[in-house]
């Protein structure tokens, strides 16, 4: 704020147009949807110019209906992809726990391991792997963190492709087709405006 850029200037106004564009979205929630929890979790690695941190991205979807996603900055640069991405799926874990806990508090029943959606095979490699190596030493928490659910059944670790994964709405700017491809399998629905 005390010293704007015209990069900053730029990042305004792309913020203003999808404001914009977005205004008529709504939400969808079918009723004839199974009540099946599942995650998409995404991060870009360094996308910011500035100070270089990564961006975290995850969504929930019960059924096929969006119920929660977060979008944020993550709060220390990232010396690689993996460690990025392992700290998204950390805190998409958290979640996790939290939605999980809520649903069986209102009667949904949440036996089976919920699938996470991560295009890094390398941080899905990680938790599958006993031995803690030393380039993983700066996220052993989170590792333990992951592993010890993934061992306990409550989730799944599902490798899928940076195409697939549409968790990249959080995390990545994207051309016109590309997001509204995004949106629309997110289950938003656009209408027109009054």
């Amino acid at each position: 704020m005390s010293t704007p850029q015209s990069t900053h200037y730029a990042a305004i106004l792309c913020i203003l147009q999808y404001l914009k564009g977005t205004l008529f979205h709504d939400f969808h929630f079918s009723a004839q949807s199974p009540l099946i929890l599942r995650a998409y979790s995404d991060a870009d690695w360094v996308g910011d110019p500035t100070d270089l941190r990564s961006t975290t991205g995850y969504y929930f979807l019960l059924g096929s209906s969006l119920i929660f996603w977060r979008s944020k900055k993550q709060s220390v640069v990232a010396r690689s992809s993996t460690k990025t991405e392992y700290r998204v799926l950390a805190d998409t874990t958290s979640e996790l726990l939290w939605l999980r806990g809520l649903l069986q508090d209102l009667g949904v029943s949440t036996f089976s391991a919920t699938p996470i959606y991560c295009d890094n095979k390398s941080a899905i490699q990680i938790t599958c792997n006993d031995v803690f190596h030393e380039r993983t030493k700066h996220i052993e928490i989170d590792c333990h963190l992951v592993r010890h659910h993934l061992l306990q059944g409550s989730l799944q670790l599902i490798s899928v492709s940076s195409h697939d994964q549409l968790a990249n709405i959080f995390t990545k700017s994207h051309p016109n087709g590309r997001f509204r491809d995004l949106v629309s399998k997110l289950q938003l629905v656009s209408h027109p405006s009054p």
